[in-house]
């Protein structure tokens, strides 16, 4: 185990508040998957919080959350329009394909976030039998760039996703920080500007493990309940998945989680920004910094701390910071980085 790991928001512990929330959950019995009124009340209040007239539901991973939300919206000859560097195309082994046996349409992008200019092109062959039809459009928010979605950028695609008659899918495994960055509520980023279904991260934000999935459109997703059971989310001892969203949504926890994860970025950025050696590569808006060091000294410096590799050919590194990263930690790191420079 490294003491400090900047390698991914999902190497930090558990929130002690979780703990305590898992621990009083564990006592006596109730019913399973999903039919205890613990669940069923913290469902309640994730509907509240993104603005009602939404139908909330667990399942156990982000990956799970993706494959689950798409499964409802796509046929094997429809096409989910993403971003070449989205979580769905690169990390999930291609869950998504085998689950929905549609396609995923890979767009080339920047910074990690897609615009109708770029998906319109690629809508042409909607036209035509012969290949897969446009179906979805999905974005993380933020993305695996670390970039963010204006609330402005998420309405134009919502639109135009509508009037050519697509949806709106929004992985939010790092949803929390998102909206911590924009200052901006859970409603605001998702049904406030049109959105058809989301998923609520906690895995990076201090939890255990959990996802909440979203659906504004219950006329697509009235068989979502089967769709989890198929995909392996359906979690038997269910209470234990919304006890950890009980205490997340105590408190906001979960904006002061990724608030803090947030500051924690800003300031290592901060730090790296004074060094004549490195360059920051994307701008940094929630808990992540991408950033090229000089090749000689990475190897020797990931043996101290955890963090991985980007873009090779560049010697692009990322480097995240979770609720739990402190200031220390932040100026050993810059430290050490210095002294082998």
């Amino acid at each position: 185990m490294f003491p400090v790991s900047f390698g991914s928001d999902n190497h930090s512990g558990v929130h002690p508040q979780v703990w305590e929330a898992l621990r009083k959950a564990d006592s006596g019995y109730c019913p399973a998957y999903g039919d205890d009124p613990l669940t069923l009340e913290v469902l309640a209040r994730i509907e509240t919080l993104f603005g009602g007239g939404c139908e909330a539901c667990f399942v156990m991973t982000g990956t799970g959350a993706n494959v689950v939300s798409l499964q409802n919206y796509v046929r094997s000859f429809h096409a989910v329009f993403c971003a070449a560097t989205a979580h769905i195309n690169v990390d999930e082994c291609g869950a998504v394909q085998k689950f929905t046996q549609a396609r995923l349409q890979v767009i080339d992008t920047p910074d990690g976030k897609l615009t109708p200019a770029l998906i319109y092109p690629k809508l042409l062959n909607n036209r035509d039998q012969h290949h897969s039809q446009g179906r979805v459009v999905s974005i993380t928010q933020s993305t695996e760039y670390g970039t963010l979605y204006s609330l402005e950028e998420l309405q134009a695609l919502a639109a135009f996703a509508h009037q050519n008659g697509m949806f709106l899918h929004i992985d939010g495994a790092r949803l929390a920080n998102a909206a911590a960055a924009l200052n901006c509520s859970l409603q605001a980023m998702t049904k406030d500007i049109g959105a058809d279904i989301v998923s609520l991260g906690g895995a990076k934000n201090g939890l255990l493990l959990g996802e909440a999935v979203v659906s504004f459109r219950p006329e697509f997703t009235a068989d979502i309940r089967f769709y989890r059971k198929q995909c392996t989310q359906l979690f038997s001892k269910m209470r234990y998945i919304a006890a950890q969203f009980e205490a997340y949504l105590e408190g906001d926890l979960w904006r002061v989680n990724a608030l803090h994860a947030n500051a924690m970025a800003a300031l290592l950025a901060s730090r790296l920004a004074e060094i004549p050696q490195l360059r920051i590569t994307q701008p940094v808006a929630v808990n992540s910094v991408y950033v090229i060091l000089p090749r000689a000294i990475t190897p020797a410096l990931q043996e101290r701390f955890h963090f991985y590799m980007w873009n090779e050919a560049l010697n692009e590194v990322r480097l995240m910071c979770s609720y739990n990263t402190t200031p220390e930690m932040i100026a050993e790191f810059v430290q050490t980085l210095k002294d082998m420079l």
